[in-house]
C-alpha cells in the first residue's frame, strides 16, 4: 500500500494550483496538513479490497484530504474552486491528448473495443461499482453505473460535493473526441439514479 507521501507526489498539480490561486497563503503548510489527513484516512480504510483502493487511494482519499485541509484554511467555497480548477486543467489536457490519438486510422474502433474490458475491470464490482452492461453493438458502447465508490466514500468523508468534479472529469476527458460522441443524461453525483455512459461513432 502506498504512503500518503507517495500518493501526494502525483497530486502536485493541485499544489501548483493552490500556489497560483492562494499566493498569500502558506501552501506548504496546507500540503503538510493534507498529508497528515490522508495518512489518517488511509489507516481508517486499510482493509478495503485492492480493486476499490485503485479509486480510493489514487483519487478519492487524496482529494478529500486536500479539500479538508484547504477548507479549514480558506473555507469550503474557495477550497472547492482550487480542487475543481486543478481538475479542469488536468482532465482537459488529457482529453486533448486522447483526441489527437483518435485521429489515427482505426483508433476510434479500437477505443470502443477496449472500453468494454477496461470498464468491467476498472469500474466493475471488484472496484466497488454496481453496473448495468448492455449488449454490444457495432460502433458504440453503453454502460450504466448504479452505485459508485466516489459517492460512497466522499459522503463518508463529509465532502459529497467533490463527487461532481469527478463526474465532470468524464465530460472533459471524453466529450470532445473527434469522430466519437459521448452522451450522458445524468450522474449519481448530481442526483440522478445512475451515471450513464454511452459512446458512439459519428
Amino acid at each position: 500500500m502506498k504512503t500518503a507521501t507517495q500518493i501526494l507526489k502525483n497530486k502536485r498539480f493541485i499544489l501548483n494550483k493552490m500556489k497560483e490561486m492562494l499566493p498569500d497563503k502558506d501552501c506548504g503548510a496546507i500540503w503538510e496538513d493534507s498529508e497528515r489527513r490522508l495518512e489518517k484516512i488511509l489507516r481508517s480504510y486499510k482493509e478495503l479490497p485492492k480493486g476499490v483502493r485503485t479509486h480510493t487511494d489514487n483519487y478519492i482519499f487524496p482529494s478529500a484530504a486536500i479539500y479538508q485541509a484547504l477548507s479549514e484554511e480558506v473555507g469550503k467555497e474557495k477550497a472547492y474552486q482550487v480542487v475543481e480548477e486543478a481538475a479542469i486543467e488536468k482532465t482537459t489536457a488529457m482529453g486533448e491528448k486522447l483526441g489527437k490519438m483518435m485521429r489515427f486510422p482505426g483508433m476510434k474502433d479500437l477505443f470502443l473495443k477496449v472500453w468494454d474490458p477496461l470498464t468491467k475491470k476498472m469500474f466493475g464490482a471488484n472496484s466497488g461499482f454496481q453496473n448495468v452492461f448492455y449488449p454490444k453493438k457495432k460502433g458504440e458502447y453503453r454502460m450504466d453505473v448504479i452505485a459508485c465508490p466516489y459517492c460512497c466514500y466522499f459522503a463518508e468523508l463529509h465532502c459529497p460535493e467533490l463527487t461532481k468534479i469527478f463526474c465532470e472529469n468524464d465530460d472533459r476527458g471524453y466529450g470532445n473526441l473527434p469522430g466519437l460522441e459521448f452522451l450522458r443524461t445524468g450522474t449519481l453525483g448530481k442526483g440522478a439514479d445512475r451515471c450513464d455512459f454511452y459512446m458512439r461513432k459519428t
